[in-house]
């Protein structure tokens, strides 16, 4: 029996982001141009994804209403071009929380950024070229959180996947690359990369296409 003292100590942090990959998230404006907006409240399970998102942010705005998006996941060497849209919104007004925190509207997203928007095949928003992974998605549900109904959490279905090549496993038409894969990272505010392995997987045992679900099989109709 393993006997280890408790170094714990209790604190109470205003955040708990101890960790997530960027999404750039891709949405369609009341006029029709295109929104960007970086956040990394995400989480995947097999074609659907969970996002966490302020009811009052633009993009969440745009969700609800055109119940579409595209999440563009960039690599650490676009750090630069997703901190540019740091304190940004396409939100005018700039909401009065945003404006006391030093946010600013910016009409053109992708301008600000130094990124190239791409059409997409499934959805209206655009995909950003240069990011590595791209996701066209529609949202299937969307879920308050709290009491105050000031974040929402929405549900999305993949619909398209695409990638650029070098991070495609040799020889494979369907698998991803983890060696090739460095996505940016958030971790309470700053930004970091993604480090090399460190410990075989057992569940990496598991060939990846017993977890194919029936949501790849319905975006294959699209």
């Amino acid at each position: 029996m393993s006997i280890f003292l408790d170094q714990h100590t209790r604190i109470e942090p205003n955040i708990l982001y101890f960790g997530t990959p960027v999404v750039l998230i891709s949405s369609t404006n009341e006029d029709g141009t295109p929104n960007l907006a970086p956040m990394s409240s995400a989480f995947w399970l097999g074609w659907r994804g969970m996002l966490g998102l302020g009811s009052r942010a633009k993009t969440a705005q745009n969700l609800v209403r055109t119940r579409e998006c595209v999440l563009n996941l960039p690599s650490d060497a676009l750090a630069a071009a997703v901190d540019r849209l740091a304190l940004t919104t396409g939100s005018d007004p700039v909401p009065d929380r945003k404006w006391e925190r030093g946010y600013r509207y910016v009409a053109d997203k992708f301008q600000r950024a130094g990124l190239t928007a791409t059409p997409s095949e499934t959805v209206t928003p655009p995909r950003v070229a240069e990011c590595p992974v791209s996701m066209e998605a529609v949202v299937e549900a969307v879920h308050p959180v709290g009491d105050d109904g000031g974040v929402l959490a929405f549900e999305v279905r993949v619909q398209r996947v695409w990638v650029h090549e070098e991070i495609r496993m040799a020889g494979t038409s369907d698998r991803i690359d983890p060696d090739a894969w460095r996505p940016l990272i958030m971790s309470f505010q700053k930004l970091y990369g993604l480090g090399p392995q460190v410990h075989p997987s057992t569940l990496a045992r598991i060939p990846e296409h017993f977890y194919r679900g029936e949501d790849l099989e319905r975006a294959r109709a699209l």
